[in-house]
Order: structure tokens, then sequence, then C-alpha cells
């Protein structure tokens, strides 16, 4: 009995690995929980898409409440930990920094292209004749993109004001689109060579907000702004003056612990003084 008891388990053993070894179930399964994951970023910020978007309200991990359509700053707050979920937040920054436009659109549609997978997979299709398949439909919609572009110079600051107004437009400030697309452009111009430049790099502009006014207060100032306060009283408006810029904190540092002295004799205060 012992014997064919140890025989059972051998054949049970090996059977339920030659099981494992065949099952062709699981790699599907993943491809299409990836698929899921990432399709579900892209229907939360589908209905922020274009002009008529919806707003989108979202509480940060503080408390703060943001109201916006813009995708990439949506996807910034929201909390994604699925790995293919992420790869579509990295693509959303990728485009914020590479066009500062856009970011819901190619959200939306790489969620479509993943949908569009997802039932070439179910038909049976091999993942790798679906990628090659993608790629070649790239190359051909950057061949038509390109023959239908139309080159523009830096010069043209009408066509510049008028890309500038159309990306405001799907903003929550798009009201104001007049005031600030030439604001905008000027500050742009500002900091490149018309001539030479092929890219700007957004860091050399600085946005400052200040509380009580409005939008229609909004100004450019070519120069540098500085939010703190004079200290000497009496002082409104210097003309010509001197601006020392210290790079260093000029009170005492503060230690990370917590001190405490105990002065029992008011001669040890001078001493600490």
């Amino acid at each position: 009995n012992g014997i064919i008891s140890r025989a059972k388990a051998v054949v049970s053993t090996q059977s339920t690995g030659k099981k494992q070894f065949k099952d062709k179930e699981k790699p599907t399964d993943i491809r299409l929980s990836n698929i899921e994951a990432a399709k579900a970023v892209a229907d939360a910020i589908r209905t922020s898409l274009g002009p008529k978007g919806m707003d989108k309200m979202i509480q940060g991990k503080t408390g703060d409440v943001t109201i916006t359509n813009d995708g990439a700053t949506i996807l910034k707050e929201m909390q994604v930990f699925h790995p293919a979920a992420r790869m579509l937040v990295e693509l959303s920054k990728a485009q914020d920094i590479e066009a500062g436009d856009g970011t819901t659109s190619v959200v939306v549609i790489c969620g479509a292209l993943l949908d569009a997978a997802r039932k070439l997979l179910q038909r049976g299709i091999h993942p790798t004749t679906i990628s090659e398949a993608f790629q070649v439909a790239q190359s051909k919609a950057v061949e038509i993109l390109t023959s239908i572009s139309q080159p523009m110079k830096l010069s043209d600051t009408e066509s510049l004001i008028k890309m500038a107004s159309t990306s405001l437009n799907s903003k929550v400030v798009s009201q104001y689109s007049s005031l600030l697309a030439p604001l905008s452009v000027e500050a742009i111009m500002d900091i490149i060579d018309p001539e030479t430049a092929t890219n700007v790099n957004l860091k050399d502009i600085r946005v400052v907000a200040k509380v009580g006014g409005t939008v229609e207060d909004t100004r450019l100032v070519k120069g540098i702004v500085l939010t703190q306060k004079a200290q000497a009283t009496g002082v409104h408006r210097v003309e010509r003056a001197k601006v020392a810029l210290i790079q260093f904190c000029l009170s005492p540092p503060k230690t990370d612990m917590d001190n405490q002295v105990v002065i029992s004799d008011y001669t040890q205060m001078d001493r600490i003084l």
C-alpha cells in the first residue's frame, strides 16, 4: 500500500506539473489585465477632452482641492500604482514636457489603441504581429502629418498668438485667452533666439501668483520679481537703486533637535546673550 500511494503521488505531481507547463491562459490574462488597467486611466480623463470637456475636482493628500481639466495635472494628482497604468502617466508627463499641450489627447489615443489591441488579441493574433502593425501605422501617420503640415516662422507673431489661444480654449481661463495668449508669446520670444531656437526652457519663465487681484491684472515683467517686502519703513519707491543678491541665509540656521535651556541665575542670562 505504501508503494502504491507513493506511485500515485508521483503521477499526480507529474500530471500537475505538466498541466502548469501547458497553461497558456495565464499570459493572456496578464495582457488583458494590463490593458484594462491602462484603459481605466484613459477613461477617467476622457470626459475632460476638448473645449467642452468637464473639469475634475481632485482632493490631494493634504486636503487641498484642485479643479482642472488638464490631463497632466489630473494624472499627477491621481495615485496610480499599477505598472501598466503608470506608463500612461509617464506618457502624459513626456507630452507636457515636449509640447506643453495635448496631455489628455495622447492618453485617450493610447487607450483607444489598447482597446483595438485587446480585440485583436481575442481573435488569436500574436502580440508581436500587433506591435509590428502599430509600427507600420505610426510611420504612415507621421508621413501623412508631415505632408499636410505648413512651415511657420517664429517671426509670425499673429500665428503664434492664434496657436496659444487654441491651447487656452480648453482651459479654465479660456475667456481670458485674448489677454494671456499675447503675454505668453511675448514671454517666450524674450528668452529665445528666433533665428536658432528649436525648443524653449520654460524654467526661464516664472509665474508669480498674487492674492487679491484678478486674471485681468496679469502683466509681463521683463526682469526679476521679488516677493519679499522691504524691511525699511516708509520706503515705497527708489529710483536707480542698488540691489544686493545674497545666496545664503543671514539668519542663524535652525537645528533639527529641540533644545531647552534652564536659567536659575540672572547672571547666566548675560553669558548666554
